[in-house]
């Protein structure tokens, strides 16, 4: 079905096909969504060459990074979920109160249908195949909307899903914001969205008017701590690979640098010398570094540099979507490049006199998806992660919570709700129905009418 064919009611046949799968019992079995997870892995395996150029055709990106931060990262999130998954599926045994002596307490994991899964553009593959494989291991059917953004990988997607896998299990509807908006607005069971906290509001309002639960994973201006005490050497390596791997269109990417003022100038020619060691002495040769996604980005970006607080970079190439790693220095709250995520390949320094100011600084803006701290202080340690709300985030390292299958990883506030990863994932797109087992073999009246005083005192013995 053609791209300009998905109405409402194209949309609707797919949804009620998925949930009557899902009624038959059809997602029911362990073995069946195993069935499903080690497809998937063919499926990618068989198309891994194609996503390669896909990645490299949408985002200019390198064999080694769109293996690492795509392709190998959802090997991986499949085989953990393979390992763990029969151990999930198992009812949950719970207390139960004294009051309901000879009962038994048991959580049960359902699926919750048909789940729509909107896609972003800078980790376009794994950010839209990821959370599927928690749909799938919790018994869901899906769709899938990749970002029309990048076309190349959405259509590789598609070719993928569709050579797989049956649309009662899964489809991919591909389009523009008219496409999503008609997704939307559908009755599915549950929309799962990576993407801006601006769309999110979208998307949640939305799912509201059919009470829809959403699991939104948005962004923000993640903060990085550089206190007084660092390894500079060490925050220098990590902050530059983290701010631009994937050209610093990364939701958890350092968005900006809050440095203490007695080691910033030191941190500055530090990250310098870092982005020469990671790119060369011309970056735009590097075959590492990859590009904007498209011209209003690029443009986007270029808007919010300021020529006299550049100290490293800032030249770019429109035509090629390239601008270089860039550091401004002497920002303030002011500044344009404060003002929204910056989402590319820029970053700024801003100053502070010590910890608490940081704090601060941080607590007058909305709650960020990551935070990130270089500090030697278990004292400094426990200040900040005790104090500042944020999605998650790391200590002395950037990035990595991601990383791991062990940790959510979602938002909190303005930067999302809901977590997945892991065995989060599962969650996330599981109900918790709540059982409670009563035995037949005795039936005591005290719940029952007539309510004697004397029912009345054994009540309060109870409840109190």
């Amino acid at each position: 079905m053609g791209t300009a064919e998905w109405t409402s009611e194209a949309v609707g046949e797919v949804i009620a096909s998925q949930q009557d799968f899902i009624a038959a019992g059809g997602t029911r079995t362990l073995e069946f969504r195993r069935a499903q997870l080690l497809k998937l892995k063919e499926a990618v395996k068989s198309h891994e060459s194609e996503i390669r150029e896909a990645l490299l055709q949408d985002l200019g990106k390198s064999e080694f990074e769109g293996y690492m931060t795509e392709i190998g990262y959802l090997y991986d999130t499949i085989s953990y979920t393979l390992k763990h998954l029969k151990r999930w599926m198992r009812p949950q045994r719970v207390k139960t109160p004294l009051v309901h002596f000879g009962s038994k307490s048991a959580i049960y994991r359902e699926p919750y249908g048909s789940v729509l899964i909107i896609g972003p553009f800078n980790y376009p593959f794994m950010l839209m195949l990821d959370p599927l494989v928690g749909a799938l291991a919790a018994g869901n059917c899906a769709v899938l909307k990749p970002s029309e953004y990048t076309p190349h990988v959405s259509a590789v997607i598609a070719q993928m899903v569709s050579a797989y896998f049956s649309p009662d299990i899964i489809q991919v509807i591909e389009g523009g914001k008219e496409t999503t908006s008609e997704l939307i607005h559908a009755p599915f069971d549950l929309i799962f969205f990576t993407g801006s906290p601006e769309i999110g509001k979208v998307v949640m309002k939305a799912a509201a008017e059919r009470l829809v639960p959403v699991v939104l994973e948005l962004g923000g201006k993640s903060p990085c701590i550089v206190d007084a005490d660092a390894d500079l050497e060490l925050a220098a390596k990590r902050i530059i690979w983290g701010k631009f791997v994937n050209m610093g269109q990364t939701c958890v990417a350092p968005d900006y640098v809050l440095a203490h003022r007695n080691i910033k100038q030191a941190l500055i020619k530090k990250l310098k010398q870092q982005i020469t060691t990671f790119y060369g002495e011309i970056p735009r040769k590097s075959p590492d570094l990859g590009r904007i996604v498209n011209e209003r980005h690029w443009d986007r970006l270029n808007g919010l540099l300021d020529a006299e607080k550049v100290v490293a970079g800032g030249d770019g190439n429109r035509e090629e979507l390239y601008l270089a790693p860039t550091i401004m220095d002497g920002v303030t709250w002011e500044d344009p490049v404060m003002q929204e995520e910056i989402f590319g390949p820029i970053l700024p320094i801003l100053e502070m006199d010590h910890l608490d100011q940081a704090i601060q600084m941080i607590h007058r803006r909305p709650k960020p998806l990551a935070l990130y701290l270089f500090t030697k202080s278990k004292h400094s340690e426990r200040e900040v992660l005790g104090q500042v709300s944020f999605g998650g985030g790391c200590v002395n390292d950037v990035l990595m919570h991601l990383a791991t299958p062990y940790l959510p990883f979602g938002g909190v506030g303005n930067s999302g709700m809901g977590s997945y990863h892991g065995h989060y994932s599962f969650e996330a797109f599981s109900h918790r129905k709540g059982v409670l087992h009563k035995s037949t073999s005795f039936n005591p009246d005290m719940m029952y009418p007539p309510y004697t005083p004397k029912k009345l005192q054994l009540v309060r013995r109870f409840l109190k």
